[in-house]
């Protein structure tokens, strides 16, 4: 499972500059008037071997002072709640201001490991005033430029040693992980709810997952698995404005700790931007996928309703398509079962392996009769395929020149594969590689 860091701080100390540094793209837009980071602040790093995912919390700002204390008391609630480290940045050329005091109270309290970067260091003059970021009494501060990157080694350095060892017992590992996403107000709450519901007793939260994620042993109707919740946590904070960046960092880590995505739409709404980003996030991060239509009881019906709001929901998702839709009335209890049916084979076609002779048997004859369009008169040869030995199914064609294979025949490979094997809702990684 993947850990999660955030980086805190006020506008304009360079969190976005240490963010793109970090997951080494330009990701977020950096403009130098406070508050114009717009982006999806969310990136993938590795050091070490470690692999964590970095969240820059900044750019959400609103310029006035009143407003702008709670704007940052609410990124380092948001921060502590969903991080499970935290580098606080400030800046040495203007000191201690009130507000990093008021985020490093914050901080302090919250019992998270932290680590302070001080930035814009550029000479030697300015590490002496690093010091009296000590009086924080948030460990020893590093002092970064993230203009030019030194001292990024220490402080990954640092963010390593205070990640947490990931203990995961083993029970844990056996069991499929479904979680719950969508945006607000879809009902995600209530189908958990739905699914829990008053049989609480035989539902067991397990000790020592200690993501904030809640994780749910569900062990009944022969069925047994952990249902990640990220709804019922956060009744304290209701975040109005930004729900949409905020809510695509909730389902970060329910989709990152998860085998199988539930991705709940508002039938009346139909699939948006926000659900768009969701369903990406889920592909790329290679899980399972199960989409469900809630509230369809709303929905004024004719005869073929139903297959037409599926269809134009396949045309959206396109190219990645092939995924189960549900529809269902949660507070009418619809269907609700169904959805976790579908989950569970979701959570199976994913770890579907398909012996290698098998798999040349059914797909070279039609390689043969389809061979990739030939370029410049050179002819494309695949002579032998495989499934990867990959957590989630990958397969490689062995081909003479791969750099010549489009896109659309990548395709084209794939929906012959999906036609003879169950991979529904499950994405699937095709390569071409030099035999």
């Amino acid at each position: 499972m993947g850990n999660i860091v955030a980086i805190v701080g006020r506008p304009n100390v360079g969190k976005s500059t240490l963010f793109n540094r970090l997951v080494g793209r330009r990701a977020a837009i950096v403009n130098d008037t406070s508050g114009t980071t717009r982006d999806r602040h969310y990136g993938k790093t590795d050091w070490r071997g470690k692999e964590f995912s970095v969240i820059d919390t900044g750019g959400y700002a609103v310029n006035s002072d009143d407003v702008f204390e709670e704007e940052i008391r609410k990124q380092v609630v948001l921060a502590v709640e969903e991080a499970d480290v935290i580098i606080f940045m400030v800046d040495v050329t203007t000191g201690i201001t009130d507000l990093d005091d008021a985020m490093a109270d914050l901080l302090r309290r919250s019992n998270k490991k932290v680590v302070v970067a001080v930035n814009k260091v550029d000479n030697n003059d300015r590490v002496y005033g690093a010091h009296e970021f000590y009086s924080f009494g948030l460990g020893d501060p590093i002092t970064v430029s993230s203009m030019s990157g030194s001292g990024t080694g220490e402080l990954l350095d640092a963010v390593y040693n205070a990640l947490p060892e990931n203990a995961v017992s083993e029970e844990e590992l056996e069991l499929p992980k479904i979680a719950v996403v969508g945006r607000p107000n879809v009902g995600k709450s209530s189908l958990t709810n739905a699914l829990l519901g008053e049989e609480r007793n035989i539902v067991t939260p397990v000790a020592g997952t200690t993501r904030d994620a809640i994780h749910t042993r569900y062990n009944k109707f022969g069925m047994d698995f952990f249902l990640i919740d990220t709804a019922g946590l956060r009744k304290k904070t209701k975040v109005t404005e930004d729900i949409e960046f905020y809510s695509v960092l909730r389902s970060v880590r329910a989709i990152e700790s998860a085998d199988v995505c539930i991705l709940m739409l508002d039938a009346l709404s139909g699939i948006e931007a926000q659900d768009m980003n969701i369903f990406h996030l889920i592909v790329k991060n290679k899980k399972g996928c199960v989409i469900v239509v809630n509230k369809w009881d709303l929905v004024e019906k004719e005869t073929s309703t139903m297959k037409r709001y599926k269809e134009e929901l396949e045309r959206k998702l396109a190219p990645f398509n092939d995924v189960p839709i549900v529809f269902t009335s949660v507070l009418n209890k619809q269907r609700i079962f169904e959805v976790l049916k579908m989950a569970i084979q979701v959570y199976e076609a994913r770890k579907r392996r398909i012996p290698t002779s098998e798999f040349n048997n059914y797909i070279l004859p039609i390689i043969e009769e389809t061979p990739p369009p030939s370029i410049k008169g050179k002819y494309i040869r695949i002579k032998y395929a495989q499934q990867l030995p990959s957590p989630t199914p990958a397969f490689a064609f062995f081909v003479n020149l791969p750099q010549y294979v489009k896109d659309s025949y990548r395709r084209f490979l794939e929906n012959k594969i999906r036609s003879r094997w169950d991979f529904s809702g499950v994405p699937i990684q095709i390569y071409f590689r030099q035999k």
